[in-house]
C-alpha cells in the first residue's frame, strides 16, 4: 500500500532516523555502550587467556620439589628396611645364638699369635738345671767357635759344666746333618735346652729333643754352625 493511500496522519514513528530509516515499535535506538562491549570483553578474554598462557610456560619444566620433611620421612623409611635385609639370616639359616659369633671370632689366633706360638721355646729358661752336662760342638762355625760358646754359656749363661769339642768326634754322626745352629736335648731337658739357646741366640724352631742325647751321660748338645755373637 502507497503511502498516499495510508488513512492515519504521520506520527513519531514515521519520522525517519539518522539513517534514514524509519523507528518502528519493533526497532529502538541503539546506545552508545551497545556498541563498546563486546570489544571490551574480547580484550579481557584475550588479555585473561595470555596471563594463563605465560604463568602455564614459566611453570613447564620445573617440578616442585616435595617438602623436606616428606623426604626426610621417606629416608628414614628405607634405611631400616635395608638394615633389616642384612642382618637378618639367609632362608634356611639359623641365627646364631648370643655369643657364639663372639666366641668364633676369638677361637681364630692372630697372625702374630701364630707366629708367636710357632717360635715359642719347648721349655722354661728360668727353670733350666744349670748343673747339667752341656756339650759344644763346632760343625763349620769357624776356628775356637766352640770354645766361645762354651765361654758364653759357662759365663752370661751361668751353666757349670759345659765343655766344648769338634762335631766330628760326637758319639752320632752331628757333622753335617744340621744347615743351621741346632740345640738338642734328652727327655726331661727341655728348660735347660731352652736356656741354652736363649744364651746363645739360637732360633727356637731349632731346639729339638733327641734319643741320643737321651741315651747319653748328658743332657744338651749344641751343633754350632755360625759364629757365636
Amino acid at each position: 500500500m502507497s503511502k498516499s493511500h495510508y488513512p492515519y496522519p504521520p506520527d513519531e514513528f514515521d519520522v525517519r532516523g539518522p539513517e534514514g530509516t524509519p523507528v518502528g515499535v519493533h526497532r529502538e535506538p541503539r546506545s552508545g555502550w551497545s556498541s563498546v562491549w563486546p570489544f571490551l570483553l574480547i580484550v579481557v578474554v584475550c588479555g585473561g587467556l595470555a596471563v594463563g598462557i605465560v604463568s602455564f610456560l614459566s611453570d613447564d619444566g620445573e617440578p616442585a620439589a616435595p617438602p623436606a620433611a616428606e623426604q626426610s620421612a621417606g629416608a628414614g623409611a628405607e634405611e631400616p628396611e635395608a638394615n633389616a635385609s642384612e642382618d637378618a639370616p639367609a632362608e634356611g639359616e639359623e641365627a646364631p645364638a648370643d655369643g657364639e659369633e663372639g666366641d668364633a671370632a676369638s677361637e681364630e689366633p692372630t697372625d702374630g699369635e701364630s707366629e708367636e706360638a710357632a717360635t715359642e721355646l719347648p721349655g722354661d729358661p728360668a727353670a733350666a738345671n744349670l748343673a747339667a752336662a752341656v756339650t759344644v760342638y763346632n760343625d763349620g762355625a769357624g776356628a775356637g767357635q766352640a770354645a766361645a760358646g762354651q765361654g758364653v754359656l759357662t759365663g752370661d749363661g751361668g751353666f757349670a759344666d759345659v765343655s766344648a769339642d769338634d762335631a766330628v768326634n760326637a758319639p752320632v754322626e752331628l757333622a753335617g746333618a744340621y744347615a743351621d745352629t741346632t740345640v738338642l736335648y734328652g727327655a726331661d731337658r727341655a728348660d735347660t735346652a731352652s736356656a741354652v739357646a736363649e744364651a746363645l741366640g739360637v732360633d727356637p724352631a731349632n731346639v729339638q729333643q733327641s734319643d741320643d742325647v737321651t741315651a747319653s751321660e748328658q743332657a744338651v748338645w749344641v751343633v754350632l754352625k755360625s759364629p757365636v755373637g
